[in-house]
C-alpha cells in the first residue's frame, strides 16, 4: 500500500470497524442483560465507548486533512491529537463505572448464562481482531490510529478473557469469578489507556513527541561545519503524524545561507521524523552582541 492509498484505506477502516462494532454493542448489551452477566454488559459498554472513539478518531482525521487558511494557519491538524486526548478520558470514565459496579456485585454474585456469555463473546473475538487487523498497518505512524488499533487490539483479548471465565464458571459455579473478570477488563483496559493518555496530554502541551531526542537534534545541528551555537531550538507535534521544528542556528560565516539551510532542512528531515522547519541564521556566536540575520 503506497503513501497515497493509505489515507483512503484509514478511512475506509474506521467506516467498518464503526458499522459493525456498533452492531455487536447492540448484540452483546442484550445477551448480558437476559444472560446476567456483569462482565458481557462492562465489555459492551467498553466497546460502545470504543464505537464513539473510532467516530471522534474518524472525524479527526477527516478534519486534518482539511486545508490551512489565514485563520487556521496550520489547518485542523492538531485535531487528531484532541481524538486521542478525548478517547482516552472517556475510556478512563468507562473504566470508573466497570469497577463500581463490580465491587457491588461482589457483595451479591448472582448466576449467569454461560453459554450465551461464551458464543457473544467468541464473535467478539472475531469483530474485535477483524477491526484491530484494519488498523495494523496504520497505527504504526498516527498517534489517533495507534489508539483505535490499541482499543480493538485490548478488546480482542478481554473477550479472550470473558470466554475463559463463562467456562470455568459452568465447570465449577464460580459465580464470583464474573465480577472478578470485570476488575480484569477494566485493568486491561486502564493499562492501555494509560499510555494514550499521557502522550496525547503531553502532545496537546507541546511537549517533544517521544520518537524524537531533542539532544540528539541539538547535537546533529552543532556537528555542521560553519555552525558554532544555537539557541531556541523547540520541537512539538502539530498533529499525530506531523512534527515541527523552530531554531536560531548560529554560524561563523553568513556565506551560502540559501545553500546551508537548504542542505540542513533536507538532513533534518532525512534523518528525524520531522516535516516543517524553520531555521533562523545569526553571525558569531550567542556571547557575541552580533547583529542578528533572518533568513
Amino acid at each position: 500500500m503506497t503513501d497515497a492509498q493509505q489515507p483512503q484505506q484509514i478511512k475506509r477502516a474506521f467506516k467498518i470497524g464503526i458499522v459493525i462494532n456498533l452492531i455487536f454493542v447492540a448484540v452483546e448489551a442484550a445477551f448480558g442483560l437476559t444472560a446476567n452477566s456483569l462482565s458481557l454488559i462492562a465489555d459492551a459498554g467498553h466497546n460502545l465507548s470504543d464505537v464513539l472513539g473510532l467516530l471522534v478518531s474518524w472525524i479527526a482525521l477527516l478534519l486534518s486533512q482539511r486545508q490551512r487558511d489565514k485563520f487556521r494557519t496550520y489547518g485542523y491538524k492538531r485535531s487528531s491529537i484532541l481524538a486521542a486526548l478525548f478517547n482516552a478520558v472517556i475510556l478512563l470514565v468507562a473504566v470508573g463505572g466497570i469497577i463500581l459496579e463490580a465491587l457491588q456485585r461482589f457483595s451479591n454474585p448472582q448466576p449467569v448464562a454461560e453459554n450465551d456469555v461464551m458464543l457473544v463473546a467468541f464473535i467478539g473475538i472475531l469483530i474485535n481482531g477483524g477491526t484491530a487487523l484494519l488498523f495494523m498497518k496504520g497505527q504504526q505512524r498516527d498517534l489517533n490510529v495507534k489508539g483505535a488499533f490499541l482499543h480493538m487490539a485490548a478488546d480482542t483479548l478481554v473477550s479472550v478473557g470473558v470466554v475463559i471465565a463463562a467456562l470455568i464458571i459452568k465447570l465449577t459455579n464460580w459465580f464470583w469469578l464474573d465480577p472478578v473478570m470485570s476488575l480484569l477488563i477494566a485493568l486491561v483496559i486502564f493499562s492501555g489507556t494509560w499510555g494514550l493518555l499521557k502522550e496525547s496530554l503531553n502532545l496537546s502541551l507541546d511537549a517533544v513527541p517521544k520518537e524524537i531526542d531533542l539532544a540528539a537534534v541539538e547535537a546533529f545541528i552543532l556537528q555542521q561545519a560553519t555552525v558554532v551555537d544555537l539557541h531556541d531550538l523547540h520541537i512539538w507535534a502539530i498533529s499525530t503524524t506531523e512534527n515541527a521544528l523552530t531554531v536560531h542556528v548560529c554560524r561563523s560565516t553568513l556565506a551560502e545561507n540559501n545553500q546551508f539551510l537548504a542542505e540542513l532542512d533536507h538532513q533534518l528531515i532525512k534523518k528525524f521524523p520531522l516535516n516543517h522547519i524553520t531555521i533562523q541564521v545569526e553571525l558569531g556566536k550567542l556571547a557575541d552582541e552580533s547583529v542578528s540575520h533572518s533568513i
